[in-house]
């Protein structure tokens, strides 16, 4: 593969340490970028604030992000809830204090199954897991399964994802969202051919929705050089850009559009009013079983 594209290099910030009234207006910055595009990662502000020419493009201008990020969070300038990280979770199951408990957040949990009458299933792949806060309001909101892959998809994973599609029996879309450099093409490259030989029955569809060099070219996305390094190098071509450097409202509207063209017109619209109608009538009920 070849990436004929322009590298777009990062701004000269000369390196002094800034004054107080600097900072100030460079955290003012980042909250502006952080409202706007939220929820995102600490990385996907960085990019950003690179592109609007805040820090420079490299580990210093990173830092300097981070550290800024941390410190308005304690702060209370900055909302925890404005950035995503879905790198640390736990394990622990849902308990309840009393039935009538149990049955409330039933009603307030309850969907309507949205893909019942689609004649097809699909799934969202992504390499990052520390995107997937990014991601996940959009593949929940239209009940579709976010497949979080950490770069290379373990054979049992791919294995248990391959067993849900043939026992489906539905042809089966597949969109991928990755870097776009050596490894994080070949993932998903793997990823695709891994599922064909697993469930080699099915009728999957595997497209590569993010990063792509059209949208590289047309969004100026910040980009790096291509690691030697790395031994599926060759050939690639000089440039590389991370999944993080796309604005997360765009890379919500890929997985949304990517989704939708697999819905009939106005079914979204017309399943969420019947789960709401039936999301009361559990809740009249469960006032009803009331003592």
């Amino acid at each position: 593969m070849t990436a004929a594209a322009e590298v777009y290099p990062a701004c000269h910030i000369k390196r002094r340490r800034a004054t107080k009234s600097e900072v100030e207006q460079r955290r003012a910055q980042l909250i502006e970028i952080v409202s706007a595009m939220k929820p995102m990662t600490v990385r996907q502000a960085f990019y950003q604030a690179t592109v609007h020419n805040i820090v420079e493009k490299s580990e210093a201008g990173y830092s300097m992000v981070q550290t800024d990020l941390v410190q308005m969070r304690r702060s209370g300038a900055l909302p925890y809830a404005w950035l995503a990280d879905n790198t640390r979770w736990q394990r622990k199951p849902n308990t309840f204090g009393s039935i009538q408990e149990a049955l409330d957040e039933t009603a307030r949990l309850y969907r309507k199954a949205l893909w019942t009458d689609a004649g097809t299933y699909v799934e969202v792949w992504l390499e990052k897991d520390a995107l997937a806060g990014v991601v996940l309001p959009v593949t929940a909101l239209y009940d579709v399964p976010l497949m979080v892959a950490r770069g290379y998809a373990s054979l049992s994973f791919l294995h248990g994802a391959a067993e849900y599609i043939t026992a489906l029996g539905l042809p089966t879309y597949v969109y991928h969202l990755g870097d776009f450099d050596p490894s994080g093409v070949n993932a998903g490259e793997k990823i695709e051919q891994t599922l064909r030989e697993l469930a080699p029955d099915a009728d999957i569809i595997f497209e590569r929705i993010a990063v792509t060099l059209d949208q590289i070219h047309a969004w100026r996305l910040p980009t790096r050089p291509t690691k030697t390094s790395d031994s599926r190098a060759k050939g690639f071509g000089d440039i590389s850009v991370e999944l993080d450097a796309i604005e997360p409202g765009r890379l919500r509207d890929l997985v949304q559009q990517a989704i939708e063209q697999h819905l009939p017109p106005d079914q979204f619209e017309i399943l969420k009013t019947a789960e709401d109608s039936e999301r009361t009538l559990i809740r009249h009920l469960v006032s009803g079983l009331a003592p």
